[in-house]
């Protein structure tokens, strides 16, 4: 987006890194980036930058903070996964509908939501982060729908596996991430992200092996997908 000259206002926990962006992005493009720490998973945070900005207009929203958590649902941490709850819906969905109004005003806009490959099935062991996902899909495809003719276009964005820090924080008992095969590089998935929002396609599924397995669970009985994510999970995640 600094490439095409975009005005960025970026928002991340992570003041730190945050910061050491802003720097990068501003050499490198010769563009204005404001930054705003925020935790994402805290309740109202999407109203408090809105007010943090004073209602500048947006002309394009990427929703892309998420994290995942891996164990049985019975185990796992409660606090962490509400908070995932929040990340993923709750603040996703209230700051899409905060810039909806001024984008239908104008005519134009375009929202990029990152969703997964997870969407497309149940996932054992990491049932809320699956859920999450399945939501934004769906979401994002509905509001598409409702949008058609305003000029303002929805995008939900569905990779799999990708080379990121997400799968440092998956599990805290995870030393060494095991994801060897299909695993997408950032920039590139990035990429198709951002021109598939452009196109004002409703979904978008980098790589050719990611829309076969995405396609994959109409074609079995829902049992069958769910056992084969479960043992996945399994290979790719426990100790």
């Amino acid at each position: 987006m600094a490439k095409d000259a975009y005005k960025l206002i970026l928002v991340d926990v992570d003041a730190e890194n945050l910061e050491k962006t802003k720097i990068d992005v501003e050499h490198d493009f010769n563009v204005e980036v404001i930054t705003l720490t925020k935790d994402l998973s805290l309740p109202n945070v999407a109203k408090e930058l809105i007010d943090d900005i004073n209602n500048t207009p947006i002309d394009v929203l990427i929703n892309n903070a998420g994290f995942g958590l891996f164990g049985s649902f019975a185990k796992t941490d409660w606090e962490r996964e509400s908070a995932m709850l929040h990340v993923h819906i709750i603040t996703t969905t209230h700051l899409t509908k905060l810039v909806l109004d001024g984008m239908i005003k104008r005519g134009s806009g375009q929202i990029l939501n990152m969703s997964s490959l997870a969407a497309f099935q149940p996932g054992p062991l990491m049932s809320i982060y699956y859920a999450s996902k399945s939501f934004m899909l769906s979401f994002s495809e509905a509001i598409a729908n409702e949008l058609k003719g305003t000029g303002v276009t929805v995008t939900a964005l569905c990779p799999g596996p990708t080379k990121t820090s997400f799968q440092e924080t998956v599990s805290e008992n995870i030393c060494d991430n095991k994801i060897k095969f299909n695993m997408a590089c950032a920039k590139e998935v990035a990429l198709y992200g951002y021109k598939a929002m452009l196109k004002g396609k409703t979904y978008a599924i980098p790589g050719g092996f990611n829309k076969f397995l995405a396609a994959l669970p109409r074609f079995i009985p829902r049992n069958t997908a769910t056992y084969i994510v479960r043992k996945i999970q399994i290979k790719n995640r426990a100790d």
